[in-house]
């Protein structure tokens, strides 16, 4: 038996006392009964199995400089930092790198008051080493919307690598809504794997138990061993051409990465202020009645800086079953000096949260998942060649997703 969680008009059907992240069903639900809303019609093609693609509105703001509204609107804090003005209609507009821009978005929120939210970038989006965060009026935190908040949506986008060409409609990060305790312990993560399903994998067989590494979520580690060429990944070009998100067809990659080689020792320096992308060792399997995010590593371990998409759907490496897992791809930036990474240093955790129910749909291939057992860690937006070994891989369609994507 269930009841309605109810806030004014806008209600969620959640079992008394549940706890979890919203699943597909309870998104649409949500988007009928109107605590998810847009002036147009929020397209069920942006519903993924435990999450929300969010949409750029049609205008963005160019701002002198970040900031939180704190006990204020958004709309009357931006007033004092607004530079300039950006019309996102039509052929979209040319965001430039280092410089912040605050995007009003499609969709609003009329939560509930036991229902919150969080946002976190796609992976796509984080792989062309774009920053972007979520605020709303009278937020104290990015990317996290208070239990029962009513009110707009607002996406900061920072271009780190490349000027990026966007527009009206395009999905850059993503939404989920949860209620009561989600995260697993890592004592129930430990007990998950052992008796449920292995959440790890390495060249295709499970981590041992005492093998896996937790301290408030699950560590994984760099791939640098490679191809057989020795490729582990590669590294964004400085002063590369404008990069556009709005492109139907896959996009060369040359002109804005170029690929990164092992040392001898399985190991890379990595250059101050240049963006990697690389792969995790383990492979992340994620069962339907979990999600997962992955977190940044613990800038006091090393002079290493991550950047992540964040966020797994249920399925991810799954696909209905026990298979091998896909493995993630991992943002990495150095600091102000060289540093080295070795095959096997852990880089960043996994969290887990329970989901409210088992979606109906997984990620992966029936739903178009661009980034199901990937051996490349080049985004969507362009052309990914397999490691040496593999089949090539066919240029991703259907709908824009994932770790992050670390999953999309």
């Amino acid at each position: 038996m269930s009841a309605a969680v109810h806030l004014g008009e806008p209600t969620i059907d959640i079992p008394p006392g549940a706890s979890g992240v919203l699943a597909r069903r309870n998104l649409l639900q949500a988007i009928d009964a109107g605590v998810i809303a847009a002036a147009d019609e929020v397209p069920e093609a942006n519903v993924q199995p435990a999450s929300l693609d969010l949409r750029l509105g049609a205008v963005a703001y160019r701002m002198r400089c970040s900031f939180l509204p704190g006990a204020d609107t958004v709309e009357r804090k931006l007033a004092a930092h607004l530079i300039d003005e950006l019309d996102l209609t039509g052929e979209g507009a040319v965001l430039e790198t280092n410089r912040p821009y605050l995007v009003p978005l499609k969709e609003r929120l009329a939560l509930p008051e036991a229902v919150r939210a969080k946002a976190n970038p796609k992976s796509s989006t984080g792989r062309v080493d774009v920053f972007t965060r979520v605020i709303t009026d009278r937020g104290f935190r990015f990317d996290e919307v208070a239990a029962g908040y009513h009110g707009p949506l607002y996406l900061e986008i920072v271009p780190l690598s490349f000027a990026i060409l966007v527009r009206e409609g395009l999905s850059l990060n993503q939404l989920r809504l949860s209620v009561g305790r989600t995260q697993l312990s890592d004592e129930e993560i430990a007990a998950f794997h052992a008796r449920t399903h292995h959440l790890l994998l390495r060249d295709g067989v499970p981590v041992k138990d005492d093998e896996l590494a937790l301290a408030d979520g699950l560590f994984l580690s760099l791939d640098l061993r490679g191809d057989r060429d020795g490729r582990v990944g590669y590294q964004a070009k400085p002063n590369a051409p404008r990069l556009s998100l709005t492109a139907g067809a896959p996009i060369d990659p040359g002109p804005y990465f170029e690929p990164v080689s092992r040392e001898d020792g399985n190991r890379i320096v990595l250059n101050p202020q240049r963006f990697y992308l690389l792969m995790s060792d383990e492979a992340v399997s994620i069962p339907p009645e979990l999600a997962s995010e992955m977190t940044a590593y613990d800038p006091t371990s090393g002079e290493l800086r991550t950047h992540y998409a964040g966020f797994f759907d249920p399925g991810f490496g799954f696909d209905g079953g026990p298979n091998d897992g896909s493995r993630a791809a991992l943002e990495v930036r150095a600091h102000d000096v060289p540093f080295m990474i070795e095959h096997g240093q852990r880089v960043c955790k996994l969290t887990f949260d329970r989901m409210l129910e088992a979606p109906d749909v997984l990620y992966g291939s029936g739903m178009g998942s661009n980034y199901q057992h990937q051996e490349d860690t080049l985004g969507k937006y362009f052309r990914r060649s397999a490691r040496r070994g593999q089949a090539p891989e066919r240029p991703a369609g259907g709908q824009q997703a994932f770790p992050i994507d670390a999953g999309h």
